[in-house]
């Protein structure tokens, strides 16, 4: 089943992002935050009452035609079904509804060297039938001061007008 999150999810967020053991782990606070303020533009998975994925997204005030994905999770014993396709295809049909039917581009960012990640959102451009461009966004310098983690170019997919169906 696939659900906007509540509070009482936090905890089960967090644990599905640490056993991912590839993504930056954040504080519970910071999916209870998530969870509940960003609930409208985040996507739960849930197998048998257990979270078992999770899509982080949020709306840049600057920008109210974009979803940004911030992190996409699915624990391991949960991979290899496609529910990230199915959580990140859910989420952004129910932003276009919240929105009345306005296009919506989806943006991530993403190492160079994260072909996963990558070939996971061209996947996404491919179903709708959209285009996915690069362009700079995120240096090494900003992310980290010792420099050891890469640059994350900018991703950015559609506008998505009517998403496909799965």
């Amino acid at each position: 089943m696939l659900r906007r999150p509540r509070g009482s999810d936090a905890i089960a967020i967090r644990r599905v992002v640490a056993e991912t053991d590839v993504l930056d782990l954040n504080s519970t606070y910071a999916y209870l935050l998530l969870a509940t303020d960003f609930a409208d533009t985040t996507v739960v998975a849930e197998t048998d009452g257990r979270v078992t994925g999770v899509i982080t997204g949020y709306v840049p005030p600057q920008r109210p035609d974009v979803l940004f994905v911030w992190q996409v999770a699915v624990a391991p014993a949960a991979q290899g079904r496609g529910i990230a396709g199915a959580m990140l295809d859910h989420l952004v049909r129910r932003v276009v509804g919240d929105r009345g039917g306005r296009p919506l581009t989806v943006e991530a960012t993403v190492a160079p060297d994260n072909a996963p990640s990558r070939a996971f959102f061209a996947s996404f451009a491919r179903r709708h039938g959209v285009p996915i461009s690069e362009q700079p966004h995120f240096t090494a310098a900003q992310l980290d001061p010792d420099l050891t983690h890469a640059d994350e170019p900018l991703l950015r997919i559609g506008p998505i007008v009517t998403p496909t169906a799965i």
